[in-house]
């Protein structure tokens, strides 16, 4: 046999052996399924069921080496950030949160994933579908959202800043946030929450100077969150602090997490959000669908004079 013809051989030996090295997708039971409306999980199990729950069916062509390590590596990576077999464990308030989140992904058209959709071209989310899913979610009902200008922002004032503890991945929280510069305000009908987004030094240089694509490093967000109650007229107002979040740019630093450090802390007492350091991925797939934008959902308001 001519030396080719060897290599063939031990060519096709190797491409056989290679199919049994098969890392265990699993199938967990359903345990906590989301609770919904019928028509809208039927949406869910043919768009995202495969890859975000503990059902997942295989097609003949994800079965064989290498397609079966990127979908075993894509459907546990999926079952972290959200899993509608296990969900239902949430509250119904985080429920709706994470649904709103999920509904969100598919809007901006971050998922399905783009190669996924292109194999599976029956997961693709119709106009119809979608109106469905934002009908059910109907996130801002009220007549009157707004949001007042002089929106406070010394949140956990009764907290000593200066010994908050650092996040799990190791990021310091920035005890002067609240002399930063208001950069834009957003609400949340799904989960009634209002924030407002600070910016560092840095970041607001960076916005005067319209040198945001990419951001700087060194620029830094603060996004604080109180719950939304309705005043006397109608507007919604500040009430309960909930949180205040970070982004920190340093592209070289985090590398791994898109070039932003991310941190949140939670409650009066400002606790570190997460259970370990990879709640980063959280961040990270969160702000996916704003990759163009160096992962910035918010743009910053326009102020005459910048």
């Amino acid at each position: 046999m001519r030396w080719w013809g060897k290599l063939i051989v031990v060519a096709a030996v190797a491409g056989v052996a290679v199919q049994f090295v098969r890392p265990r997708i699993g199938d967990p039971p359903v345990t906590a399924e989301l609770q919904a409306p019928e028509r809208v999980k039927a949406i869910l199990h043919k768009s995202c069921y495969n890859c975000h729950s503990n059902e997942t069916q295989l097609k003949w062509f994800d079965q064989p080496v290498p397609a079966y390590w990127l979908v075993a590596y894509d459907v546990r990576r999926a079952r972290r950030r959200v899993n509608f077999s296990e969900i239902g464990k949430l509250p119904a308030g985080a429920q709706r949160a994470a649904l709103y989140e999920a509904v969100n992904m598919v809007r901006l058209g971050a998922m399905p994933l783009p190669q996924y959709r292109l194999a599976h071209p029956e997961s693709a989310v119709t106009a119809e579908e979608m109106a469905v899913l934002e009908a059910y979610l109907d996130p801002f009902p009220a007549p009157v959202i707004g949001m007042p200008a002089a929106a406070p922002v010394t949140a956990a004032a009764a907290t000593d800043l200066s010994h908050v503890p650092d996040e799990l991945n190791g990021l310091a929280f920035f005890s002067d946030y609240k002399s930063w510069k208001p950069i834009t305000t957003t609400d949340r009908g799904d989960n009634g929450t209002l924030r407002v987004i600070l910016g560092n030094d840095a970041a607001v240089k960076a916005i005067a100077e319209k040198k945001v694509m990419p951001w700087p490093d060194g620029a830094a967000f603060a996004k604080i969150a109180w719950q939304a109650v309705p005043n006397a007229s109608g507007m919604l107002q500040a009430g309960k602090f909930l949180q205040v979040e970070f982004m920190v740019k340093d592209a070289a630093k985090y590398k791994s997490t898109a070039g932003w450090g991310w941190g949140r802390w939670r409650g009066m007492d400002l606790k570190p959000y997460g259970a370990n350091a990879h709640f980063t991925d959280e961040c990270v797939g969160c702000h996916l669908p704003v990759k163009g934008n160096d992962f910035v959902y918010s743009l910053p308001v326009e102020r005459g004079g910048q």
